[in-house]
């Protein structure tokens, strides 16, 4: 499960977390539109998904942009990629041990005084 890869990370910078299951609770329009926004629905959007390619087969002439995207993780929630992490006003799409460890202790780590 790509939650669990997460909880050592978190737990070893000491930082509290959620876990939302979003595909047994769901996902709403408005926190998709801000991880769109804040990291471009293209990163969001899973087009690896075995669930996208079987839209695509039902609706070959689709046009996938953000409105269509939004629409298609709202119906068909396993699109969207996994993990997806909020941190500090941050956004990161996908587990990347790098990635959530750098983000992490970026905004965890004490700031250095300039002297």
């Amino acid at each position: 499960r790509y939650h669990e890869k997460n909880v050592p990370v978190a737990e070893q910078h000491k930082i509290s977390y959620r876990f939302h299951n979003y595909k047994e609770s769901g996902i709403d329009a408005k926190t998709l539109s801000a991880w769109c926004k804040a990291i471009g629905w293209e990163q969001v959007f899973n087009k690896r998904s075995s669930t996208w390619k079987e839209v695509q087969t039902n609706e070959p002439g689709i046009v996938l942009n953000e409105s269509t995207a939004i629409k298609l993780m709202m119906a068909h929630n396993s699109i969207i990629k996994r993990p997806m992490i909020t941190f500090n006003k941050k956004v990161l799409a996908g587990f990347d041990d790098k990635s959530i460890s750098a983000l992490l202790l970026t905004h965890t780590s004490p700031k250095q005084k300039s002297k």
